[in-house]
């Protein structure tokens, strides 16, 4: 307790200020003001983040005093804004950064929704965004909105809610309305496309070379002897299964193929559904002798169930895949598959996104495509 050097009296003390690297006190019974060094044990020390009223309050100045002291303006006496800092390093004072950033307009946070977080391939995605978001100061926020519509747009709500500064999707497979993207591009938010992407808005994308990747597979088959080639082909109204599904298309059409709509099986990527195609084939009259997965994952389910069958592979049956990964190649016979770096993918949405941020007013919105290579394993090499 702090006594009165006048009068004695306690319960009439208050701060008033500081002056001269002291406390100064008012007594409001003798009407007195005197001075004191201040305690380092009187220093507010709690388990809450320590602001910048706190200190306002232990020295008896204001808060915009406190604040004007440590961000470095220059209306300040120079006595006045050391003691400051000398107190605000005992209370342990951090600047709220959150809070810094909204001031300024912005949080240095981009928001990331994504399909599927365990399939590996976004997976690499995020990998190569969250490398070049920290390069560039970013933070990052994930959502996964699990092949879902509705959860895809309450993803987009909570990271808008969130401030973030800019949005990178790759939509769900059950998405065909996109009004929650074009209403947060109305709303001047930078967003940008990968992989799913939407042709409806006018944002930059990066994407598979996924007509062409799926041509290259398709014509390696015929170049390896098939004539009877079918597709596991994704959702209908998917544009990535489209694209791929035109890609098998033109490899045909290329090699005065015909076009046999029992070959063409669409599903969700799900393995049953794989299984169900590869099973309404083999009870064909006349069977496929080359099938192309739009997603390799479908490949070698039915590589599996192919082997279960003792039909030999690619002797009888060959089998492609779009897409890779370490067990495509690790699988007997291994497969065949377009590859793309995800990694790459990822790294090249984020810088996009970043210089969208930075340069929103003037930033023109492209397309990206990401090269693939063929690389052929025993699933299909036949010659």
């Amino acid at each position: 307790m702090i006594a009165c050097t006048k009068c004695g009296s306690v319960e009439n003390i208050v701060k008033s200020g500081f002056i001269r690297g002291k406390q100064r006190l008012f007594c409001k019974a003798c009407e007195v003001h005197f001075t004191i060094n201040l305690p380092q044990k009187e220093i507010n020390k709690t388990a809450r983040q320590i602001t910048i009223v706190d200190i306002a309050k232990s020295l008896g100045i204001s808060p915009s005093t406190v604040s004007r002291a440590l961000n470095g303006r220059s209306d300040i006496n120079p006595m006045t804004r050391q003691e400051i800092i000398r107190v605000a390093t005992e209370m342990d004072y951090r600047p709220n950064l959150l809070a810094q950033s909204l001031n300024r307009g912005e949080t240095h946070t981009i928001g990331v929704v994504i399909p599927n977080i365990e399939r590996p391939f976004f997976a690499g995605v995020l990998a190569g965004i969250q490398k070049v978001a920290t390069e560039a100061g970013y933070r990052v926020m994930i959502c996964q909105s699990n092949e879902s519509h509705s959860t895809e747009t309450l993803n987009v709500q909570a990271l808008v809610a969130s401030r973030v500064d800019g949005l990178l999707i790759s939509h769900s497979k059950e998405t065909t309305s996109f009004d929650h993207i074009k209403l947060q591009l109305r709303r001047g938010l930078p967003i940008v496309h990968f992989d799913r992407v939407c042709n409806e808005v006018e944002t930059a994308k990066v994407v598979q070379e996924d007509f062409e990747g799926s041509f290259v597979l398709t014509e390696h088959l015929i170049l390896q002897g098939c004539k009877r080639i079918a597709v596991c082909a994704g959702p209908r109204e998917l544009l990535i299964s489209i694209s791929r599904l035109n890609g098998y298309k033109a490899a045909l059409a290329k090699y005065d193929i015909p076009l046999r709509e029992e070959l063409i099986y669409h599903t969700n990527f799900i393995k049953g559904e794989s299984l169900l195609a590869l099973d309404g084939w083999l009870n064909l009259p006349q069977k496929p002798d080359g099938i192309l997965a739009v997603h390799y994952a479908n490949a070698i389910d039915m590589i599996v169930e192919l082997k279960k069958r003792k039909i030999k592979i690619p002797s009888e049956i060959a089998i492609v895949g779009f897409g890779d990964e370490l067990i495509a190649s690790l699988i007997e016979p291994s497969l065949t598959v377009f590859h793309h770096s995800p990694f790459q993918m990822g790294a090249i949405a984020a810088k996009m996104l970043v210089d969208n941020i930075i340069h929103k007013d003037t930033f023109q919105p492209m397309l990206q495509k990401m090269n693939g290579e063929l690389i052929i394993r025993q699933s299909s090499l036949r010659k």
